[in-house]
């Protein structure tokens, strides 16, 4: 089953700035996808399209059998919680003034989910392998590797479908991302999981699929065993070449 599906999607902030051209792929239900390129490829726009932040200047976004509609409030509000975004930064994606029950709680009282909310909020940092009493600290008495594991139970818990993180490892050091890599691939095996990610080598690490960005346009695309085995796309070829992988 399909999940999302991007067809012929165009995006320009004005006629002289275009942003994407002519994006087409899709993503399966229960597939792990790496949307990768280098800053300016436009993976962080087409992000923002995914989660009905902005709206393509032409082209469709589908998910299942319905076209992303603004105008739809009603099917808005299931998309919103059917996909759900984790973002690069845990220093300024969390609000410092507010408890860590809260923040993770957010989802639930704005999707107006009804509820325990905190025995919900018990089961999702379990799930990121925080303990309980978290729940009563604020975000500054964590490390940015904890803060993040934060920022993911708050996107897992109202049970979406759908993740979308954006550069969710790179503010982190090396042996923290390695860890947060792990907690993706874990809950992957439940969600459907779009990674972006300048750094070829997380999402080899991560995701079963990749789509490759260059200015815009997808180049390549594919299972990520292949594209790593065979580059077809020259632009891939240097980005194999030049990026810092993952250790085993």
């Amino acid at each position: 089953m399909v999940m999302l599906d991007l067809r012929n999607v165009n995006f320009g902030y004005s006629r002289h700035r275009k942003v994407l051209t002519d994006v087409s792929f899709s993503v399966r239900s229960g597939a792990s996808v790496g949307l990768v390129g280098e800053s300016g490829s436009g993976k962080t726009t087409l992000l923002r399209l995914l989660l009905g932040l902005e709206w393509p200047t032409s082209g469709t976004i589908c998910f299942g059998d319905d076209p992303l509609d603004p105008a739809d409030g009603a099917f808005m509000r299931r998309y919103r919680r059917a996909v759900q975004p984790v973002f690069q930064d845990p220093y300024s994606s969390l609000d410092p003034r507010q408890k860590v029950l809260d923040i993770i709680a957010e989802p639930l009282q704005s999707l107006r989910i009804a509820g325990p909310h905190k025995d919900a909020v018990a089961q999702a940092l379990e799930a990121v392998g925080l303990p309980l009493d978290a729940m009563q600290r604020y975000p500054h008495e964590f490390s940015g590797g904890q803060r993040q594991r934060i920022a993911i139970a708050r996107a897992i818990v109202a049970r979406p479908q759908i993740i979308l993180a954006d550069e969710a490892v790179s503010a982190l050091d090396l042996s923290t991302r390695i860890r947060i890599v792990d907690l993706f691939k874990t809950l992957s095996a439940t969600l459907t999981l779009v990674f972006v990610s300048h750094d070829l080598g997380v999402v080899a690490a991560l995701c079963e699929e990749m789509v490759i960005l260059e200015k815009g346009q997808v180049v390549e695309s594919g299972k990520t065993r292949d594209i790593l085995a065979a580059p077809q796309h020259p632009y891939t070829r240097r980005l194999l070449s030049s990026i810092p992988r993952m250790p085993a």
